[in-house]
């Protein structure tokens, strides 16, 4: 693997980074609270406050950012590494919102499903047919926790369907290369789940055992957790992980673990591609506050109206 580069310092526990069609990325900072662009340079520029906790992002079919917020968190600095501490003191539930990147402006899609409150949503996937899957992760609080789940929406806030639930801090998800499977990454356990897509919204479910309908496609042993996940073009599902610090990469036809890619940060809690040739991984080492990136072995998919 080649050698690790970083490209910004200074981020408030970044997430959700999307390469821009000017070379730029956007992502959350949860802690900040915004939107933010990172130039090559290393500059950065608010883009929009959102409030609460700016997760996983997604650019719409008209250009607009989609944005996963889990609704805050408190904060502790350990090992000086920042990471989350359970729910922030004015949380009150967590929504899908649409941020117009030219003017900042920040509207609130989804923050029900039918008579559920989204409590926790954490990472966004399009299917370029007008809609998108999300992961709700839920909170986790000193004595209990949310059970979380999958859910599909139309991009301009007319629709929200539940499509997998109870799943235990469902985290990162995307979408295989041609668009008939669904990944969603499982944090507390290190599993990645699998369902087919039969429909936009609907999802094939396996039986009994299976507690949602998922069937699985890896399950790393160890003191290992799951973040945020991307796909490349040859189908691999590149998972950020956490504790060790890596990316595992796993392999699309079930024989599990192809690789680990070393990060320097317990919190690598996301990657995405870019470059001309989509072979630029970009990486957020979220308990030190930076963006990074290296060459990659494979090309990354492109993502629907993504660059």
């Amino acid at each position: 693997m080649s050698e690790l580069r970083t490209i910004a310092t200074g981020l408030r526990f970044p997430e959700g980074p999307v390469v821009m069609k000017d070379g730029s990325i956007i992502l959350g900072e949860i802690e900040r609270q915004t939107v933010t662009r990172v130039r090559m340079d290393g500059s950065t520029e608010v883009i929009a406050t959102t409030g609460g906790g700016p997760n996983g992002l997604g650019i719409g079919p008209d250009g607009a950012i989609y944005v996963c917020n889990n609704g805050g968190f408190s904060w502790r600095l350990e090992m000086n590494l920042m990471r989350p501490a359970g729910p922030s003191t004015d949380y009150t539930g967590g929504c899908i919102q649409r941020v117009d990147p030219a003017t900042g402006a920040v509207t609130v899609l989804y923050d029900h499903c039918g008579p559920h409150k989204l409590l926790g949503p954490n990472d966004i996937v399009f299917d370029g047919l007008g809609g998108f899957y999300f992961t709700d992760l839920g909170k986790a609080r000193a004595r209990d926790r949310d059970w979380g789940g999958v859910y599909y929406a139309l991009a301009d806030g007319s629709k929200i369907v539940e499509v997998a639930h109870p799943i235990l801090t469902p985290n990162g998800i995307g979408l295989s290369p041609d668009g008939k499977t669904l990944y969603v990454a499982e944090t507390e356990t290190a599993r990645l789940w699998a369902w087919e897509v039969l429909a936009p919204g609907v999802l094939g479910k396996a039986p009994f055992p299976s507690p949602h309908g998922g069937r699985i496609m890896a399950g790393l042993g160890g003191f290992q957790r799951f973040d945020s996940l991307k796909v490349d073009a040859e189908g691999n599902i590149c998972v950020a992980t956490l504790v060790n610090g890596s990316v595992s990469v796993i392999s699309p036809t079930g024989s599990g673990l192809v690789r680990q890619v070393p990060m320097p940060d317990m919190f690598c809690t996301n990657i995405c591609f870019g470059g001309p040739d989509m072979k630029t991984a970009y990486m957020t080492l979220s308990g030190t506050g930076k963006l990074v990136a290296m060459d990659w072995p494979e090309a990354g998919l492109r993502l629907k109206h993504e660059a």
